[in-house]
């Protein structure tokens, strides 16, 4: 997958089947999608939000609103190789270009089986004081940035990641969702 507007920015797509994923997670994505829009944090902004199956993560396809998403819009990434740069698919879309950092999140922090990020220049100005701020500004999807991602939420369950927006982690996608309200309506 590589995106036309991050022209250094790529890794490998293998398709182990172009047929939607048969996960039974799929509607938690679609309905925190919907509440992200409802909340009105994705006015300005685009997301991304990955849930673990297993060794398995379930991700929104590249280039999906994530406010409008389907079932058809996520992908499963059945393996990735940070060394490499290759994933193995089961969806019908590109992955998201946030796939790595996304993938090496869930396989890093035993804690950690849903992730949501909110990429909100307006949300990433309003939230400074209330979570903890990446040091580096990295491309999206580099190992850099998901080494800077890891490091910064050793102690939050909520960054901002700089120039980009918001990023919270959680047990399942109910803390998540829990986590971005608190920390929204505080902020």
């Amino acid at each position: 997958m590589k995106d036309k507007n991050l022209p250094n920015i790529s890794f490998q797509t293998f398709f182990a089947s172009r047929e939607q994923s048969n996960c039974p997670l799929i509607p938690d994505i679609v309905r925190i999608g919907k509440k992200l829009k409802e909340m009105g944090l994705l006015k300005d902004g685009t997301g991304v939000v990955s849930l673990g199956y297993g060794r398995r993560v379930l991700i929104n396809g590249n280039n999906v609103s994530l406010g409008d998403i389907g079932r058809g819009d996520i992908l499963e990434i059945v393996d990735y190789d940070p060394v490499k740069r290759v994933a193995l698919t089961i969806g019908d879309k590109e992955p998201n270009v946030e796939t790595p950092v996304h993938w090496l999140i869930h396989h890093a922090r035993d804690d950690v089986n849903a992730v949501v990020q909110i990429n909100s220049k307006k949300l990433e100005k309003k939230l400074p004081k209330k979570l903890p701020v990446t040091e580096k500004e990295w491309p999206p999807g580099t190992f850099e940035l998901a080494k800077e991602v890891l490091k910064t939420l050793r102690n939050s369950k909520g960054i901002l990641i700089r120039n980009k927006g918001a990023l919270f982690v959680g047990n399942s996608l109910k803390e998540v969702e829990e986590l971005i309200i608190k920390t929204c309506e505080e902020g």
